[in-house]
This record gives C-alpha cells, structure tokens and sequence, in this order.
C-alpha cells in the first residue's frame, strides 16, 4: 500500500526550516528579484543538504536494528562528513569508503570526518568499480558480527529523497507566506536523490515553481546518464506515495554546459561564483557544488535566459568545509 505517513516517520537531525531570504545587493545588480533557501544552515556539522536524507536513512537504519553505517564518496564528500555526525547523534558506528590514498595532512571535510570518529577508508589503487569496494567493506565488517546498514552515494536512493520531498511541502509555505510567485528554483544536481526529491514533492504538494538543476558531474561519471539515476528514483516514489503523475525521461529538467571541468576542479568561474557571493552577501559557497551552480545561475541571468523581472531562488545545499582544501586555489 502506498503510505505517504512515511514523510513524518524520521529521525530529527537538523533545524527546519531554513531560511529564505532576499539577496538584496544581488537583487539590485541584476533585473531579477534573487532568494536563497539556506540548506547550508541546517545545522548537522556545519549543515547541508544531506542532513534532509539522512534523516530518513537513519530513521531506517535504527528501525532496522542495525550497528553500522557505511557509505562513500570523494575526499571532500559534503554526504560523508554528514554522515558521520548523524551516526555520532543516532549511537551507530561510521565506515566511509573515501577516493585515492590517504593524505598527509586531513583538510577540510575528511579532517572533520576524523573529528567525527569515522573510521575512513582509502580505495587506494582499486581497481574495483565503488560498488565493489563497498560491498567488500560491507562483507569484512558483516564477517566481524557487524550489522551493516549501506548508503549509496549521496544519499541518493527513494528513502532519502524522501528529504527533499519534504523540503518542497516546507517551501511552499514559505513562498505563500512571502509572496513569492512562479520562481525559477536553482540548485546543483549531482546523484539525483536532491533533484528526484523536489520533482516528487512538487508533484504531491503542486509547490509552484521552476526547477533549474545545475549538473555538476560530467556525462562520464554515470553508468547511463543523471536523468536516468533520477528516473529511477520517481519511479519508486510513483509506487511508494501513490503519485497522480507518471515521470518519463523527458520530464526531467538537468541544465549542462557549466560540468566542463572534472568533477571537484576549481576553475576561474567557481572561483569567480564563491567571491561574489561572498563579497556582495557575507555568504559562503563552496568550491566543487554550489559554486559550480551559483555560476551557472549568474550566467543565465546575465544572459536573460529566463524573463527579466522574474523570482529567482538559489537553494544553497552547503559545503563550507570543503573550501579550506582549496585553499590554495582561492588565494586572491
């Protein structure tokens, strides 16, 4: 049976709901009326985007009986620093499965991990696809008389959508209680549980907006593509919240031409992103996702892609730690 109650069934990790306010010099710069949703305020370590998901998968994981957490990402995964600090506040034990060698010195969000009591582990010289290096952790801790809960990537399956599901009842009713009419919503779009998410959630709430997901990662980093990593997601939200619309590929909006450059490579327009914001509004994007998608935001204003004098939001899904690992490249 469809059971649409599973949205208040969580375990409360963060502060809801973030704010969204004006970005008043923005506003003035440029012929649209600009808003931020501050996803980068939701409290758990530094906050983020993934405290909406994992609040879900926790959920899960503790109604299941399980004792560890493990899950995967890049040296400067936002998902994992996030994820172990939800593990701390629910009492499970942390593995993160993290890219390349260990290094020298931890930065940024992998040395938060470590504060965090992660026990992080390296792929090293894999040669084996992610998939495979974590259901061979899985094994090892499961041979130990562990009970192993797996989170993929980002969070990104149908239980933790279900945060961003929720996120689109709560901007509703910030956009009515502000007038805000028709925006055009920006945000980056990486593993598709965000954006599947907010396609669901503006589907069972009529949330009146625009979605305008920046993707990051290159064509390259999937198995078949985003919109398809997405299309799978809202076909098991179709079956599990009895949805009135059935998504085709085609319903998916994902902006490309702004994933140039490797996923996590700063470039001049990153680096161009980060100090705007930061010079005209006092806040901080960070290098590889929102800075990455705030520009190409900017882009399309400055272009006058979409009319002139419309909403504009940019939903700020964090990251701050990952800057003091780009250090270098940020130096002005």
């Amino acid at each position: 049976m469809p059971n649409r109650n599973i949205l208040n069934d969580k375990f409360d990790l963060g502060f809801f709901p973030t704010p969204l306010h004006l970005l008043k010099k923005l506003t003035e710069k440029f012929d649209y009326n600009i808003y931020i949703k501050r996803d980068d305020q939701t409290g758990l370590a530094t906050g983020g985007n993934k405290t909406r998901k994992l609040e879900y998968l926790i959920k899960d994981a503790s109604d299941g009986g399980y004792d560890t957490v493990i899950t995967a990402g890049a040296q400067q995964s936002n998902h994992c620093r996030q994820t172990a600090a939800a593990c701390v506040i629910a009492g499970l034990e942390c593995h993160l499965l993290v890219n390349n060698f260990k290094p020298e010195i931890s930065q940024g969000n992998l040395l938060l991990d470590n504060l965090l009591g992660a026990k992080v582990h390296y792929s090293e010289d894999s040669k084996k696809s992610r998939k495979e290096d974590l259901q061979e952790l899985k094994n090892s801790l499961e041979k130990k008389g562990k009970k192993v809960y797996l989170i993929p990537v980002g969070g990104s399956n149908f239980i933790g959508s279900l945060g961003y599901v929720s996120a689109m009842k709560e901007i509703a009713v910030q956009l009515n209680q502000q007038n805000i009419k028709n925006p055009y919503i920006f945000f980056a779009t990486s593993s598709g549980g965000t954006q599947s998410g907010m396609m669901t959630g503006q589907s069972l709430f009529n949330t009146d907006a625009i979605l305008m997901p920046v993707q990051i990662d290159k064509e390259k980093d999937y198995s078949l593509s985003l919109e398809n990593e997405i299309l799978e997601i809202l076909e098991e939200s179709e079956k599990q919240l009895d949805l009135s619309k059935s998504f085709i590929i085609n319903d998916i909006p994902v902006i490309k031409g702004y994933n140039i450059a490797e996923y996590g490579t700063l470039t001049d327009k990153e680096k161009y992103a980060i100090n705007l914001l930061a010079k005209t509004e006092g806040i901080l994007l960070d290098p590889v996702y929102t800075g990455r998608a705030f520009f190409g935001m900017i882009d399309i204003l400055k272009n006058k892609k979409i009319p002139t004098g419309s909403n504009v939001i940019f939903w700020h899904t964090g990251g701050t730690p990952a800057l003091f690992s780009y250090a270098e490249g940020l130096q002005t």
